[in-house]
């Protein structure tokens, strides 16, 4: 059982992550809350006044990494070994998995086999308290940078992924062609239809 309460053994859905209530972390994530819906998008992103820089990173790591696996668990369906034999973002860019630990040398897989490998190693990540602690006080370490820096990268390419790859899928059609017409040219540069 892993220190968010979930187990190593799931495969598609991750219940959410979130920090202990009344922690550093959860009144952050509370600030965050409050400025994500006031349209300002610099104001949401930005350290507020007197936080630690570290805490406000964690916060949104472990926000960005919920994010992800929502969005990718709604293609689970469609982002198959068989759709999807390998980890692409389009034609020119092809991502292949290596944890440093288990697996040194990059290895192809398939896309649902490298987020898979990819949030089980996130998740060991956040759930390691050497580097995102979870008492109050506790120093993060000197490479926490670096780690947030690799976890926010490899996230991108899953972003990268489902938008090359299945975004016709998650427009699910809401939106009539007309009301596209200000973003046609932006979209056709990301989905020719």
């Amino acid at each position: 059982m892993s220190l968010f309460g979930l187990g190593r053994n799931q495969r598609t859905f991750r219940p959410k992550k979130s920090a202990p209530s009344g922690s550093k972390g959860a009144q952050l994530r509370k600030h965050i809350d409050s400025t994500l819906g006031s349209g300002n998008l610099r104001e949401a992103v930005r350290l507020p006044p007197g936080e630690d820089l570290n805490e406000w990173l964690a916060v949104n790591t472990v926000d960005f990494f919920n994010q992800v696996n929502l969005l990718f668990g709604t293609l689970t369906e469609f982002c198959t070994p068989e759709n999807c034999p390998t980890m692409t973002a389009g034609p020119k860019y092809e991502y292949r998995w290596a944890d440093g630990v288990q697996i040194k040398k990059p290895i192809e897989v398939s896309a649902p086999k490298y987020v898979e490998y990819l949030m089980d190693w996130i998740e060991t990540q956040l759930d390691d308290e050497s580097i995102f602690p979870q008492k109050l006080g506790t120093p993060f370490p000197p490479n926490f940078n670096d780690v947030v820096k690799t976890i926010f990268k490899r996230l991108f390419r899953v972003y990268a992924h489902i938008y090359h790859t299945h975004f016709q899928k998650i427009e699910f059609g809401l939106i009539d062609k007309k009301e596209l017409a200000p973003l046609q040219e932006l979209i056709e540069s990301i989905v020719p239809y």
